[in-house]
């Protein structure tokens, strides 16, 4: 088998793979402005064809599928809606920023992977340019019933002046330190099963710190089920990172690296972050957990030259 790769020239591209469309990457969004406009991925799907994403759900509508998303970057806000102020909840202010695609680098497959590779920058609701960033998505298959997205970037601060990324809970909201490469799951995953290294459970893991977790959840129609895992770089700030993770009101897994401490980025400094996404069809045990987080440390594994 090969990927196959569709390119919707100035909007998204989509990666195929035995038919099946693993994934759309929307890389210009038609957001608004209040939604923090940012690229994304979805449908995101396992070997099967069943979506494993959300898009736009109505209680958080700057969810989208998987993205990379940041609530607080100075005292701009990437992530989308109102932001937080201690003392005052949440407030929409006028400081939602987009991250805007200006390149796209690279574009290829084989049998094995396909990837997308392009160039960003962040700028905020004033039209300050604050970040540069080069972005990869890479799409990798192994066999058996799961195939593994690698998410990277590079940012690097062009402001002029250093800033801080924090989170909810860095400005004072207890255990909401949502903001990084952020999953919401379907609708019919909430009340599915979160697992980590230490064991499976519900949200009494939120803000615990592991190396990987995992989501299991249950699809409407045809009552299959399908497994993430989300297995964080070694070499990321933070790590092993605190999760934001939720199965209660609905489905997300979030390792998020300023979870509950800000990390400080000075003017002109570039910071760097890799993830990999297992995507599997079938239930999951704990052996089976393990073993799909062994796939995504691998796929995170430097590629011989």
């Amino acid at each position: 088998m090969s990927f196959d790769i569709t390119h919707h020239v100035g909007t998204s591209v989509d990666i195929a793979l035995a038919g099946v469309t693993l994934f759309s990457y929307t890389y210009e969004p038609d957001a608004v402005q209040r939604e923090s406009p940012k690229p994304y991925l979805h449908p995101l799907a396992t070997l099967t064809g069943d979506v494993v994403s959300l898009f736009r759900p109505h209680d958080h509508v700057w969810h989208k599928g998987i993205a990379w998303s940041l609530p607080h970057v100075g005292d701009n806000n990437f992530w989308g809606g109102p932001t937080y102020v201690h003392g005052s909840s949440y407030v929409q202010l006028e400081n939602n920023g987009s991250a805007r695609h200006t390149r796209l680098t690279h574009l290829d497959s084989d049998e094995n992977s396909a990837r997308i590779e392009h160039e960003l920058e962040w700028i905020t609701q004033s039209g300050d340019i604050v970040v540069t960033e080069e972005r990869s998505i890479r799409a990798q298959w192994l066999g058996d019933d799961s195939w593994t997205l690698v998410f990277e970037t590079t940012m690097t601060n062009v402001s002029g002046q250093a800033f801080s990324i924090g989170s909810p809970t860095t400005k004072g909201r207890e255990n909401a330190g949502y903001g990084g490469l952020f999953w919401r799951g379907p609708r019919s995953f909430t009340g599915g099963v979160i697992h980590s290294p230490s064991g499976s459970g519900g949200e009494e893991m939120r803000g615990t710190r592991a190396e990987w977790m995992g989501f299991t959840g249950q699809h409407d129609g045809t009552e299959r089920y399908s497994t993430i895992v989300m297995v964080d770089d070694s070499a990321n700030a933070s790590h092993p990172p605190q999760w934001f993770a939720r199965n209660e009101q609905f489905a997300c897994l979030c390792p998020a690296p300023f979870f509950s401490e800000e990390l400080e980025v000075a003017a002109g400094e570039t910071i760097r972050f890799r993830y990999a996404v297992v995507i599997a069809d079938g239930d999951a045990d704990a052996p089976r957990t393990a073993q799909l987080a062994e796939r995504g440390r691998a796929a995170l594994a430097p590629v011989p030259a």
